[in-house]
């Protein structure tokens, strides 16, 4: 069963991608802003089970979202959500796919290890902040169990210090409820083996984006993750 699982995911999600690329297509014929990369990853979130419950407002341009990072289908259910840019580690743009599928999404990669080249990363996100769009960055800079907020990463927040005009920061906590511990992505296990897993879970599950009041933010990058990281930790007065 649970190969079939496995097959059917996967072949809803491959005419889900011919179906987008054939409209998309279209829409870039015409010189339109194609909303088919954002429609298609939320469409592949559904598939793998996901259904998402929306707590706040997100701001659509002029935000940097800040979220906490569980699994490769965050990045399904916020681009889906919100039709933010991801800011995302180098390796997977080598990814077979996944890689292309990102950069339809116009996805800024950026090379961890590599501190001589921080400030060209931070440079081209002040420039996409610039052009209004939304981006999302994952601080903590891997996956956690989804139990605890890791330590934030404040190195690209740099590009807010100072921040361009009019931009805003956008906490955001990521909340898979019972179903955590089947979804979050920690240790050293490969990542085929946690795709796979999840598709073959069973069944559905409830995913929610919780998108907290958002800041101008002010002061250092470290000051900036600070603020970030205790409203995404503060529990939900509304």
């Amino acid at each position: 069963m649970n190969r079939l699982r496995i097959i059917g995911r996967l072949t809803a999600i491959i005419l889900g991608l011919a179906i987008a690329l054939i409209i998309h297509g279209i829409w870039r014929l015409f010189c339109l802003p194609s909303p088919w990369p954002r429609l298609f990853l939320g469409y592949v979130g559904r598939v793998v089970g996901a259904r998402t419950r929306t707590l706040g407002i997100p701001l659509r341009r002029d935000v940097v979202f800040l979220a906490n990072h569980l699994s490769w289908i965050d990045i399904l259910l916020l681009a889906g959500r919100t039709g933010a840019v991801f800011v995302a580690k180098q390796e997977l743009a080598s990814v077979p796919v996944i890689g292309w599928l990102c950069t339809l999404n116009r996805t800024l990669f950026v090379a961890r290890a590599d501190r001589l080249g921080v400030a060209d990363q931070i440079d081209r996100l002040r420039a996409a902040l610039a052009q209004g769009w939304a981006v999302t960055i994952f601080p903590e800079g891997t996956t956690g169990d989804g139990h605890t907020i890791l330590p934030f990463k404040p190195t690209l927040l740099a590009a807010l210090s100072p921040p361009p005009p009019g931009i805003k920061v956008q906490p955001v906590r990521i909340d898979y409820g019972d179903a955590t511990d089947e979804i979050a992505w920690v240790g050293d296990e490969p990542g085929q083996s946690h795709a796979l897993r999840v598709l073959a879970r069973r069944g559905t599950f409830t995913a929610t984006l919780d998108f907290r009041e958002p800041f101008a933010p002010e002061g250092d990058r470290k000051a900036i993750a600070a603020e970030a990281r205790a409203r995404i930790e503060a529990r939900r007065e509304d």
